[in-house]
This record gives C-alpha cells, sequence and structure tokens, in this order.
C-alpha cells in the first residue's frame, strides 16, 4: 500500500442598437505594439509540466529615469536581477478571454545597475487544461524592458535557454485531479544546475533560444496588463510546533504545523547521500475527496537546500524523509493575494467573534489568480462562491482586494459565448456548463451591482452592460408571467435536498433584473429603466399570484418539503411584501435545509423581516459545528467534512463566511446607500448582542461604529471625509442627542432618521 493512501436571464428589451463588445474594450493596457520575440528553448521539453530556464546579459546606463519590464509567460515565473529574487511566482493563469494571455508589468527603475546586468528566468509552463486555466499549447515568454519609453532590451534569439534538468515531468500515481492544470512538482537535485541564476555563471555551454513568432501573435494572442497586483510574500518562517534540529530521519513523517490554513511553499534543508527521494505534501492533499498537488525531492550528495515552487495548501505540511537523511531544519513561505485585513467587527459573543475570524481566514486562502471555491481540490472561479466572497471583502479587507472582483467579472463577461450564454468556471480549459442559478446572481443585485455599489467603479460596469442585456435576453416569460426555467448545463440550485428549483431560479431571475436596472440608471438610459421597471412590477404580481399558497412560497410540480431558500430568496429579492413575513418567519423556524452556500440568504431575509434575535440564533445553530471545530481555521463546505459534507466535503470553503457579512451590514448596519459610499447608512440591529464595535476600510476611508445597547443606547460613529451618514435610531427612543444636541429627525414606521456630514459623533438615544 502507498504512503499517501495512509495520509489520506425572456428578451425583454429589442437588441437593435449596435455595441462594442467586450472583448475590444475590456482592458485598458491591452497591446498590440510588442517589438519581442516570443522564445522558448531549443531542445526538446515535456509538452507539460514543464520548467524552462532563461538568461540575458545586457549593458544599462544609469540615469534618473524609470526603467519598466513588461513579461508575458505561459504559465508562471520566477525573475531574477544580479542574482537578487525580484519576482516570487509571477504570470497569471492564462484567460482574460478564452484566447488571449495576460502580462506583468515590473518596475526596475531601482534595481539595475550601472554596467552590465543579468536577466535570469525560470518559467513553469502547466501544458494541462484545467477549471482556471486556458492553454496556450505552447511554453513561451516575451519580455521587453523600457527605459523613458525606449525599448533597450527585449526577448529574441540572442537569449539563452533551456529545459531545467533538474525538474522531471511525470511523477509516479497518483496525479493531481482532472481540474486542476497544475501537476506535481519533481525535483531530481542530481540534475540540478548550481548558481544558474548569479550574474557570474557561465551560460556559453547553453543553446540560443528558439523565436516562435513576434508580438501579440498566436497561440497566445493579445497581451492583457496584470489587473491585480503581485502576491504578498511573507518570507520563509519556522513551523508552529517546536522541532529540534538536526536530527536524523528514521524513515519519519514529519508533521509541521502551520499556523492557519494559508498557500504555502515547503522548503528543506539536509544533508544526505544521493538518490533518497523526499515527498512533501499537506494534510489537504486529498482534500474534497480527490488528490491535489505535492512535491517531491530528490537529494543529491552532501549538505542542500530546496524549495518547491508551487503553491500548496493546508493546516499541517507532512515531510515523508527516508531513512538516515540528516534533517537540518523544515520552513515554510506563505504568499497570497496583496491584501490586508483592514476590516474589523467585535461583538460581546465570542461565538460570533470566531465565526468571522474563520470567515476571514478562509476568505484570504480562497483568493489569488481569482477567487476560488477552493484552494485544494480545484482553485475554480465558481461565480455562486464570488459573489458571497466579494461581499465578504467590502467589509474585511482592503480596497486591493477590488481587483480580483474587477478581474472576474471582466473574465466572465469576456468569455460570454456567441449564444450569449455565460458560464463558470472560468478561464478554463475543460469546463463549459452554464449552472444558470449562478450566473443570475453574478450578473445582478448581489453580485455586478453590489460590486459598484462598494467601489463607484462606472468605467466597468459600462464594459459589462451590454454582454449583461445579452445573457439576460435569453430568459423568456411564459403565459403565467413567470420565468421559464433554463436547464443550461448543470441545474445545481443548491447543495442539499429539498430544494424548489423554480422558486429559485425566478427569485434569481429577479434580481438580476433588479442589478440590470439599477445598472441602466446610473449609466442613464432612461428607456431601458422605464422598460424593466414595468417588468419587474408585472413580474412581482405574477410570481406572488403563481406561487404563493398563503403560508409559503411553492411550485407546483415541487412535491418536497417547504425550500427555505426559496422563502429567504423571495424576502432578499423583495418580491415577498411585509403581509408574509410572519408567515415566512414560521417556516424559516423549522426548515433548515439550505447549504452554507444559501443559508446567507435565509438569515439575511431574516434581518430584513425584522427578526434579528431569530437571525443570530439561527446563524449559530446552523454553523455551530464547524466555528466551534478545532482543528481547523476555516469554514467548512457543508454542515459536514468529507462524507457528512457536499460536493467531495471541503474544509475551506469561502461560500460558508456569509455571516461575516450579515454582522457588518446588518448587526453592526452599515451599508452603502449611493455609489462608492458618497452617502451610507448606519442602522443596527443587534438583536441580543448589548455591545458591537467595527470597522469598514470603505473606498471613502474608515467607517467606525460602536453600539452599546444594554442599560443604556448610545452609537459612536466616525464618518470619512466626503460621505454623509444617514443614521437610523429605534422609535421607542424619544430623544436623539448627538455631540451634546438635540436633532431633528424624520420618523418612520420603526426608526428615527437623520443626517450626518463627515466628522466624529457621539448619539445617545434616551
Amino acid at each position: 500500500m502507498k504512503w499517501y493512501s495512509l495520509l489520506i436571464f425572456f428578451l425583454i428589451f429589442s437588441c437593435k442598437e449596435e455595441s462594442t463588445s467586450l472583448s475590444e474594450v475590456s482592458h485598458e493596457a491591452l497591446a498590440s505594439d510588442w517589438k519581442a520575440d516570443w522564445i522558448t528553448a531549443k531542445s526538446a521539453f515535456p509538452e507539460k509540466n514543464a520548467w524552462l530556464a532563461f538568461r540575458k546579459s545586457f549593458t544599462y546606463k544609469q540615469d534618473t529615469t524609470q526603467i519598466i519590464l513588461r513579461l508575458g509567460v505561459d504559465t508562471k515565473y520566477w525573475l531574477w536581477i544580479n542574482g537578487n529574487l525580484e519576482v516570487f511566482e509571477g504570470g497569471l493563469k492564462r484567460g482574460p478571454t478564452p484566447n488571449d494571455t495576460y502580462y506583468d508589468e515590473i518596475d526596475l527603475t531601482n534595481t539595475l545597475k550601472q554596467g552590465e546586468n543579468t536577466v535570469a528566468l525560470l518559467l513553469w509552463y502547466f501544458g494541462k487544461e484545467g477549471m482556471t486555466h486556458k492553454s496556450s499549447g505552447k511554453a513561451g515568454l516575451i519580455a521587453e524592458i523600457y527605459q523613458n519609453n525606449k525599448l533597450i532590451v527585449q526577448t529574441d534569439a540572442t537569449w539563452k535557454a533551456i529545459p531545467h534538468p533538474a525538474y522531471i515531468s511525470e511523477s509516479e500515481n497518483p496525479q493531481p485531479n482532472w481540474r486542476l492544470p497544475e501537476s506535481n512538482i519533481v525535483f531530481e537535485a542530481r540534475n540540478d544546475i548550481p548558481d544558474w541564476v548569479k550574474p557570474d555563471f557561465d551560460d556559453q555551454h547553453w543553446s540560443d533560444a528558439k523565436v516562435m513568432c513576434q508580438g501579440t501573435c498566436a497561440p497566445w494572442n493579445r497581451l492583457v496588463k496584470r489587473p491585480i497586483p503581485f502576491w504578498k510574500d511573507f518570507g520563509l518562517k519556522s513551523y508552529v510546533n517546536q522541532i529540534d534540529f538536526p536530527f536524523v530521519s528514521k524513515g519519519d513523517t514529519i508533521k509541521c504545523e502551520l499556523p492557519y490554513n494559508a498557500q504555502v511553499t515547503p522548503y528543506l534543508k539536509v544533508r544526505a547521500k544521493a538518490g533518497k527521494k523526499i515527498t512533501m505534501l499537506t494534510d489537504n492533499y486529498k482534500g474534497g475527496s480527490e488528490y491535489n498537488m505535492r512535491a517531491e525531492y530528490i537529494t543529491k550528495n552532501g549538505e542542500q537546500q530546496y524549495e518547491s515552487l508551487g503553491w500548496i495548501n493546508g493546516h499541517v505540511m507532512y515531510y515523508v524523509i527516508p531513512e538516515g537523511v540528516e534533517v537540518l531544519d523544515l520552513k515554510y513561505r506563505e504568499t497570497g493575494y496583496n491584501t490586508s485585513l483592514a476590516g474589523s467587527i467585535w461583538v460581546d459573543d465570542e461565538f460570533y467573534n470566531l465565526m468571522c475570524k474563520k470567515a476571514v481566514r478562509t476568505l484570504y486562502v480562497t483568493m489569488r489568480d481569482n477567487y476560488m471555491d477552493t484552494p485544494g481540490r480545484e482553485r475554480a472561479q465558481w461565480w455562486g462562491d464570488v459573489v458571497l466572497e466579494s461581499g465578504e471583502a467590502f467589509y474585511a479587507l482592503d480596497r486591493s482586494a477590488d481587483a480580483l472582483m474587477k478581474k472576474g467579472m471582466l473574465e466572465l463577461m469576456n468569455w460570454q459565448r456567441p449564444d450569449s450564454t455565460i458560464f463558470s468556471p472560468m478561464p478554463a480549459g475543460n469546463w463549459n456548463q452554464e449552472l444558470p442559478g449562478q450566473m443570475l446572481m453574478s450578473v445582478g443585485h448581489y453580485g455586478f451591482w453590489n460590486y459598484y455599489l462598494h467601489t463607484a467603479d462606472l468605467e466597468t460596469i459600462k464594459k459589462v452592460y451590454a454582454p449583461v442585456k445579452k445573457y439576460l435576453s435569453l430568459w423568456k416569460i411564459k403565459k403565467d408571467g413567470t420565468v421559464t426555467v433554463r436547464k443550461g448545463g448543470w441545474t445545481w440550485g443548491d447543495w442539499g435536498t429539498n430544494r424548489d428549483i423554480t422558486i429559485l431560479i425566478n427569485t434569481q431571475y429577479y434580481l438580476a433584473l433588479k442589478g440590470y436596472k439599477n445598472m441602466s440608471e446610473v449609466l442613464g438610459n432612461v428607456k431601458e429603466v422605464d422598460s424593466v421597471t414595468r417588468i419587474m412590477n408585472d413580474f412581482k404580481v405574477a410570481f406572488n399570484k403563481v406561487f404563493w399558497k398563503g403560508e409559503h412560497y411553492r411550485s407546483q410540480d415541487y412535491k418536497g418539503k417547504t425550500d427555505d431558500r426559496s422563502q429567504g430568496l423571495a424576502v432578499v429579492a423583495g418580491l415577498a411584501d411585509p403581509d408574509k413575513y410572519e408567515a415566512i418567519y414560521k417556516v424559516l423556524q423549522s426548515e433548515k435545509h439550505a447549504s452554507p452556500y444559501m443559508e446567507k440568504y435565509v438569515l439575511e431575509a431574516l434581518f430584513r423581516m425584522g427578526y434579528p434575535d431569530y437571525a443570530l440564533e439561527r446563524m449559530k445553530e446552523r454553523f455551530s459545528k464547524m466555528v466551534l471545530d478545532t482543528t481547523y481555521t476555516t469554514l467548512w463546505e457543508g454542515w459536514g467534512i468529507g462524507a457528512e459534507g457536499f460536493g467531495g466535503g471541503t474544509t475551506n470553503h469561502a461560500w460558508s463566511g456569509g455571516g461575516l457579512t450579515l454582522l457588518y451590514q446588518y448587526a453592526a448596519g452599515i451599508a452603502p446607500t449611493s455609489p462608492g459610499y458618497e452617502t451610507f447608512q448606519i442602522k443596527p440591529q443587534p438583536g441580543f448582542l448589548k455591545h458591537i464595535k467595527a470597522v469598514v476600510p470603505s473606498i471613502k476611508g474608515n467607517i467606525k461604529v460602536e453600539l452599546k445597547n444594554d442599560k443604556e443606547y448610545r452609537l459612536d460613529i466616525e464618518v470619512p471625509k466626503e460621505s454623509k451618514a444617514i443614521v437610523y435610531i429605534p422609535s421607542r427612543y424619544q430623544e436623539i442627542i448627538v455631540n451634546g444636541e438635540k436633532v431633528i429627525h424624520i420618523k418612520d414606521q420603526d426608526y428615527k432618521v437623520f443626517e450626518v456630514s463627515s466628522g466624529i459623533y457621539e448619539i445617545n438615544a434616551n
């Protein structure tokens, strides 16, 4: 037995006007003026999992002007300048469109030196399709260095290029599952090229590079500038558990604990005889029921050190070390999306604090080239996940995170097919199935519109608007006024049982209309707004006539138990009016079928209907097992893991972090009411919570709220510059004093409402 088995949208408007296709305008930085050649190695190398080494020396006359390197590859690279590592894992998985390629831009102004300089680059060509990557089919590099906008160095036949001899393409089975374009990494140290990245390395025996074509040519085609930051590198660190080095292995599997679930590359330093194979993998190696990536290192004689460059994730790193190998040190390098945990929320109940901590950790470990469902089995940009992940990021992370959502939005619509359908995950080379419900959520109120509400990025909305219209035109209205369910490639709905798919699709369609109407408004398309408003009004009447059964919503052919997801989505979509709230509330007290993905909308419905106590209670009940679990720092795909979970039972799915968004947005009550937080509301619904403190890193600056809701009602808030807050105080309080002065307010049924401009305020209600 092997060691690894042991570790184990009816066309609602005419589309007569012609519009520029999204793929023509997707990114400001589409480049067509590349002068350099695409180069590769002349010597034969594997068709997949190939590692190529490139070198170029050149003379540079130093001055004060800016030096810019722009560089494209399929697929990843590591870059050294004069022997110093400048980029740790550059490049993005391929697919800004189904045909094109991303490139990076690097500022070398303070990096190059007067005189001779050397560039060394290690390229990792996946050569495989995956759920996150569309392979070009060829391993290649293109690079240009500009000084004061003048081209001084470019890739051509004068570069040196060879297949790196130490990397072995094929590993023993098992291989990573078919969803991943990455392969296992095997390094044979006896074939290594010591010091090849250093300036004084003698590369005279290396072959000149092979030129394949010039500039924006097939199969890489147009080059799109990288729209997200380079990774944050936390440096090499020691593992959490204490290990006494050095020691001689007795054929041990060394368990090295990470501080939390992280994206890491493992490092080792050993003294050994040649030919000893050391295997590195994490406790997540078979996370989600199928094999992920592992690394292998085959030793040379003597003292040596090695870092495996393809990231893997988990809570524990295992080193399987043969007998007789002296282990001098074991470390790890964490890398990840370059953002900071700028938001914070604290309440006087540690359960919710722990839930939020795990939600943020899960969110961060599912961000890199794209938002992903899980960092192990798939790493794929499923849009049901993306909608919830981006919602969390607007509250928990700094604004650099917005670029990842923008990238995903442009990719989603750039991959729209000629028949107007869209699908996810993508970019992808081996997946093309549409999940209709997820697609409706992505282009709608919680997806594209929520992005604009938090960012005020009108340019991106302009780019996706026409493709969204095309997609929604696929959806047809039946004679009864409701929408026909499109099966797409996979009519999934949600994990779990008792899914009323017809209701789910109809509510998600209405949310898509709502998002499209809002986009039409900000783009000044008055006729479209009027048209969609009429359609939405008619649809709401029909929806309630057809589906409301007096005590709950149900479609005619659905025979299962009442679907809690359907009730929740009807509320958050605005299809259910307040006269139905009490009945829906009763349903949600007894029916609990949603997965953690759809549970977010059920809990949000309870807050919207005015039942914050039960929203918090149900949240604690439903998420208790995964929050209180002490083994994992992340939230799970299902209510259990493994056989007790859904879809393979992964232990890190950011869709389970919807509760974090709800605590900020409803318990603390902070939500934008106009794009880019020009205005926002503070409307706390604390329920049984007595003390809440929250910081939201909005595009205008930090918003701070502290609520004390015990013997007194006190609200301390900080409103950033160029922003206004609309503050809601429960109507039961007769007097409102702001910074020592009474305020004039507007009274609605449940709240007293007033507005404050930027500044710091102490608000007391009596």
